[in-house]
């Protein structure tokens, strides 16, 4: 277990793989502004961390992912715009590393996700989702609004139509629906969904690192359409094609046999 300032966040190491826990069931995980410095923390952590190969996101409880921002605390940090402004210079941290990760991060989603909880789980290179999850933005029904590089995100994973209908109807939706736009990648039962996603992110683990780290700077610059980060893409790629485990990848090959990568 990785110590915490907060006990609303649990974050461990097993086997490769990185797990951080949103752990405030009794209020569906709703993310509180100490959970949100703590994010970063984490994060942080298994970025410079050469055993974790991939992070895992999920809810404790079984009854949420995620359900957004923690609405009791509003009055006292978010009631007008310069409060606002405070809020999000604080939270900055962890959604800087929520993007910043260059490591796979993957979202298990069980039961609601909805409002900021769906925003952190648009970071996610992949989502796995139980077949009892719900979706939804609901800020058209509390009045706030949501920044762009939230709406951006969001719009770029679904599509501008199926974007602003999530944003103007503030209406959730069940798993298959949200699968069906392109919100999740996976939707698996109840009692499959720890053991599929554990399954993959083992998978995941197994591949060499390097060649991951490449394939996701390629992606977000295309998403981001940031062409200016071609270049330290391209410096990623020649990494591979120099690195120990390409020889490795080679001499398993011919030896028939798995590859062992070290990430080097």
């Amino acid at each position: 277990m990785i110590t915490l300032k907060t006990e609303k966040l649990l974050a461990n190491v097993d086997d490769g793989i990185g797990w951080l826990t949103f752990n405030n069931p009794e209020r569906r995980n709703a993310i509180s502004l100490e959970m949100w410095q703590g994010l970063g923390e984490v994060l942080e952590a298994f970025q410079h961390d050469d055993s974790v190969r991939v992070v895992v996101l999920k809810g404790a409880g079984g009854k949420a992912f995620a359900s957004g921002a923690d609405i009791s605390e509003f009055d006292q940090h978010r009631a007008n715009a310069e409060q606002r402004q405070q809020y999000g210079e604080i939270a900055e941290r962890g959604r800087a590393w929520l993007s910043r990760l260059d490591k796979p991060l993957i979202a298990m989603i069980q039961g609601f996700c909805i409002g900021g909880g769906l925003a952190v789980s648009l970071s996610a290179d992949v989502r796995f989702a139980s077949t009892g999850s719900t979706f939804g933005i609901p800020a058209a029904k509390l009045g706030l609004g949501y920044e762009y590089a939230g709406v951006a995100a969001l719009a770029r994973l679904v599509g501008p139509s199926n974007a602003r209908d999530i944003l103007f109807s503030a209406r959730f939706m069940p798993a298959e629906e949200a699968r069906g736009m392109g919100l999740v990648n996976f939707v698996v039962s109840e009692d499959e969904l720890e053991s599929r996603v554990r399954s993959y992110a083992a998978t995941l683990a197994r591949n060499a690192p390097l060649t991951v780290r490449a394939a996701k700077a390629a992606i977000n610059t295309f998403e981001r359409h940031a062409r200016t980060d071609a270049s330290a893409v391209a410096a990623l790629v020649d990494a591979c094609f120099n690195s120990e485990d390409y020889a490795e990848g080679r001499r398993a090959f011919s030896e028939k046999r798995t590859p062992q990568f070290k990430g080097r």
